[in-house]
């Protein structure tokens, strides 16, 4: 029995054939013919669906990315459209969708499980890899054109399967803009969100404002309800609501797009007003607080060329790596809040990078301003930052994981590049969520399909058997099209190069190598610090076996082996090549020549030592290698550095000037162990010591230059020293300190001064050992190693011109001839058994030989302690004329079960500092001092965790 229904009456029950029959009597029990434009359509009782013959079919997946996604491709409105035209439209089932499945059936649509028949399946999000029907055409974002590690597995399926993957982001016009998008949609949703967030971070800093009534943007039914209560939150804020400690609210969003242009939609229902970016760090300073102010960035407000010459957008989007960016220089600081919305380019330049991130970050400082009680000042002008662009590692480089729905936020520290799903603490808060839009999904969904309707016809009929090189399609279309007849399309080869490169850089990551020349005192805690990552793997060389393998011991990603950098340079190299990071704990001496070798294979180099001119000789070399050397991240040099910078940025930031700058640092015996004459030990070779009281001195002192010659003057001009009073000490300059002038950017200080401490008396007895003769770098006859044995005796009558034989009571009268009468100077030197009947072991110099000499008796001994005193005072004027003097004291004791307070104080520092470089927390390139925010700021931080803490006092004058 055949029933015959006619055009009309089919479009007057519905929209397609299948719901004819739900429709029509169940006691059709044979073959029913429908006519109705182009198909023919047949039905039977034993089939679960009906066949079409003519027709072309579509289906529309359900999406299970994520239990937040609601959306669709295309909306009931947009389906009605294509089955009047005869074409069947497939949908799966989900109750999910904000759009239900009732409303796809009264548009014509097919509400079925299998979706087999449609040669045409479109979504929105990724495919799970056993949903993937072979032989398919797929259309849906798919995540991969950057080569994205976590759905190359989904593109190998894609290919085994002979999928055509036709992807939404490549769909783009003439001008190279996308056609099909839900990036309004993520805009005001983003938006939404980040201001939502912003309140509720401001009241994790102590402050009530008109944003804690926002919620998230998926507690709405649509946007207009979200608009209505930012409309709310807009009032309040005009009526001067804003807690005034907060100042003006800066909002910056790159870009002009559809995502900018859907924020900025949010965003003009408070009270607002439009600056240039130019004119943000005026608005930040002076702005009101009863208004939002937003600058729009474009990029050629950021984006600059490296050779000087103007923004050329043609020339940008074929060559961006010829460009740099000082968005975070000149635009960041100023923003209060960042809406990203741009497409990022893997050679593009950032407009965030991690060391950007820490000089934003670091806390504002306004000493000369009077602080309100009960009004908490913001730790740093940048709040809330809403990357909707959501490219992992992208134009923001520390966002390296998207937050989601369920946890949309999360604190970014800076200073420890961490992030952590708190509000209160250190940081700024950050949401990155990849499915923004589907937090609004009735309506992204209707406008996504608006867009991409104009096209649906090339893809309904796309044939993914038929040669890619013979479809006809829409430009757009064809130029989307990823995945064909079991490869990538030609525009989009350059996927499977981008994954070797991954590929390469994950094995490389898997096991970090750290080579780490020397095992002295220092190398213990360096190591243990490291170590404490199992990624990395650190290789101790040493020339003594002894030394290394008591290193490695300790951890077990530590190996040791027996190297002489002197007789072995091709072993160097080898070990080198081998490795990702070198660090030279060697003598001073020895760091060009490592270096040399790091700037020929390409290597980051870490020494704590000063950067000498040898060193500072091979920056353009560095720089040229694309490598980093960082120098001068032990004690002194090193954490004088992090502090003086820290105490200096916050003054100048804050307009006031540095006018004097008086620093000591010693490295002592604790006092109960301080049991010589020197009241000093050594856990090291002590000559570097004994040189310095020989060597000249330069500073600067209420505007007159100092100067002492080299040859032991220094001695006479030691000064006490009494702002640690129990600790009876004194100190004497320190090589040349008007260098720091410049290198500090402390211009106007009338006095600068960089000294050495040591216990009473220490400089005195030095003058004792410099007057005898036995500070002589000279080689003397009497000590030749191959020479006749010697005493101390002897060779003391000899120092005086003495014969050996002289009696003791003579020697000691010619003694303190000699030492001008002081009696304490000749107990020192008899405490010290240079008067004693024991053999020298001669090494050429009186100077070498007694190094060798004190280096054993004033060894440090089982659980002695020693001790690590800093001090820096520092003179400061602020702009309403007042003076300040801050003192900032660094006290450190060494563990008698551990460390001593030495190697903490050196080892730690240079084990920060070379995690922070593997990490690409220092990106500078070339001969690298830690004299900038983005280095001192998390290093002082994790000294801290280390028990390495100062403590500052202020005075004001």
């Amino acid at each position: 029995m055949i029933w015959k229904v006619t055009v009309p009456a089919v479009k007057l029950l519905c929209h397609s054939p299948e719901s004819i029959v739900q429709k029509c009597s169940p006691k059709w029990t044979s073959f029913h013919i429908f006519k109705r434009l182009k198909g023919t359509y047949h039905y039977s009782k034993s089939r679960p669906s009906i066949s079409y013959d003519g027709a072309k079919t579509l289906a529309i997946r359900r999406e299970d990315a994520s239990i937040w996604e609601r959306r669709a491709p295309l909306a009931p409105s947009h389906v009605r459209k294509l089955t009047k035209r005869g074409v069947r439209v497939l949908v799966q089932p989900s109750n999910r969708r904000a759009y239900p499945s009732q409303a796809y059936v009264n548009a014509g649509a097919v509400i079925q499980e299998d979706i087999s028949d449609s040669p045409v399946i479109i979504g929105v999000k990724q495919v799970p890899i056993d949903s993937l029907l072979p032989n398919k055409t797929y259309v849906f974002f798919s995540h991969t054109i950057k080569a994205q590690e976590d759905n190359m597995p989904m593109l190998d399926a894609i290919l085994e399967r002979n999928v055509r993957l036709i992807d939404y982001e490549k769909m783009v016009g003439s001008n190279g803009q996308r056609v099909v998008a839900f990036g309004r949609y993520a805009g005001i949703a983003g938006m939404i969100n980040i201001l939502h967030g912003l309140g509720l971070r401001l009241l994790a800093l102590g402050h009530h404002t008109p944003f804690m009534h926002i919620g998230p943007a998926h507690n709405y039914r649509n946007s207009g309800m979200a608009r209505q209560a930012v409309r709310d939150c807009g009032y309040e804020i005009a009526l001067g609501m804003m807690p005034r400690s907060i100042g003006p609210l800066t909002v910056v969003l790159t870009g002009s797009g559809n995502v900018s242009q859907g924020a900025q939609e949010i965003l003009q229902e408070l009270p607002y007003e439009y600056v240039d970016p130019k004119d943000l760090p005026q608005v930040s300073q002076m702005g009101s607080t009863n208004k939002v102010y937003a600058s729009v960035v474009s990029r050629d407000d950021h984006l600059f060329r490296k050779d000087g010459g103007r923004f050329d957008m043609e020339e940008f989007e074929q060559h961006p790596d010829r460009y740099y960016s000082n968005f975070a220089t000149a635009i960041a600081p100023f923003a209060s809040i960042i809406i990203n919305g741009i497409y990022w380019a893997v050679s593009s330049p950032r407009i965030l990078t991690i060391p950007d991130m820490k000089r934003i970050m670091q806390p504002q400082n306004t000493p000369w301003l009077p602080s309100s009680v009960g009004s908490p000042s913001l730790p740093h002008r940048l709040l809330a930052i809403c990357d909707i662009s959501a490219d992992p590692g992208g134009s923001i480089e520390f966002m390296t994981e998207c937050t989601t729905i369920d946890t949309p936020f999360c604190l970014y520290d800076a200073d420890y590049n961490k992030q952590s799903e708190k509000f209160s603490g250190p940081g700024v808060l950050v949401c990155s969520i990849d499915n923004m839009p589907t937090q609004l999904p009735l309506e992204a969904t209707e406008a996504f399909g608006d867009m991409l309707f104009p096209y649906i016809d090339d893809i309904i009929n796309s044939e993914a058997n038929k040669p890619f090189e013979e479809e006809r399609m829409h430009p757009v279309v064809k130029g989307a099209v990823i995945a064909s007849n079991g490869k990538l399309t030609p525009n989009f080869e350059y996927i499977m190069d981008l994954r070797r490169m991954r590929a390469t850089e994950a094995a490389g990551e898997k096991s970090t190598s750290i080579l780490v020349l020397g095992a002295g005192y220092v190398s213990s805690p360096l190591v243990e610090y490291l170590t404490r990552d199992q990624s990395l793997h650190v290789t101790v060389a040493s020339a003594l076996h002894g030394q290394g393998e008591a290193v490695a011991n300790k951890s077990s990603n530590t190996s040791s082996l027996v190297l002489d950098v002197t007789k072995r340079p091709e072993q160097l190299d080898e070990l080198i090549s081998k490795s990702d990071l070198v660090i030279s704990l060697l003598p001073y001496h020895f760091h060009p020549m490592v270096a040399k070798k790091c700037i020929e294979q390409k290597k980051n180099m870490i020494t704590a030592s000063y950067a000498s001119p040898e060193m500072k000789a091979l920056h353009s070399a560095a720089c040229e290698a694309g490598i980093t050397i960082v120098n001068e991240v032990g004690l002194d040099p090193g954490i004088d550095h992090l502090l003086a910078m820290e105490c200096f940025d916050q003054v100048t930031s804050n307009g006031g000037k540095i006018t004097s700058f008086v620093s000591y640092c010693g490295g002592l015996p604790a006092p109960e162990h301080a049991d010589n004459p020197l009241g000093y030990k050594f856990s090291w070779n002590p000559r570097s010591v004994l040189l310095n009281c020989l060597k000249s001195a330069r500073w600067l002192e209420n505007g007159e230059v100092k100067e002492i010659p080299d040859g032991g003057v220094l001695m006479d001009n030691a000064a006490e020293v009494d702002f640690l009073r129990a600790f009876n000490l004194e100190g004497y300059p320190n090589r040349d300190s008007l260098i720091y002038k410049d290198m500090y950017g402390i211009t106007n200080a009338h006095t600068v001064l960089r000294g050495t401490l040591r216990y009473r008396g220490f400089c005195d007895n030095m003058k004792c050992l410099l007057k005898m003769g036995l500070l002589d770098t000279k080689p003397h006859p009497s000590l030749h190693p191959k020479g006749p044995e010697i005493t101390w005796k002897q060779f003391m009558c000899t120092l005086l011109g003495q014969k050996e034989d002289i009696l003791p009571i003579n020697l000691r009268n010619l003694v303190l001839e000699r030492v001008e009468g002081h009696e304490s100077r000749l107990a020192a030197l008899e405490t010290l058994g240079l008067l004693d009947d024991k053999l020298i072991e001669k090494l050429g110099s009186p100077f070498e030989t007694l190094t060798n000499y004190l280096a054993q008796r004033l060894a440090f001994r089982g659980k002695e302690q020693d001790l690590v005193i800093m001090r820096h005072n520092i003179g400061i004027e602020w702009p309403n004329g007042s003076k300040e003097v801050r003192d900032i004291n660094l006290v450190v004791y060494g563990d008698p079960n551990g460390y001593s307070a030495m190697a903490k104080t050196v080892g730690y520092p240079a084990a920060i500092a070379a995690k922070m470089l593997l990490e690409e927390e220092i990106q500078k390139r070339g001969i690298v001092l830690p004299m900038t925010t983005e280095i001192y700021s998390p290093m002082l931080k994790r000294l801290q965790k280390e028990g390495i803490c100062s403590i500052e006092k202020s005075t004001k004058l």
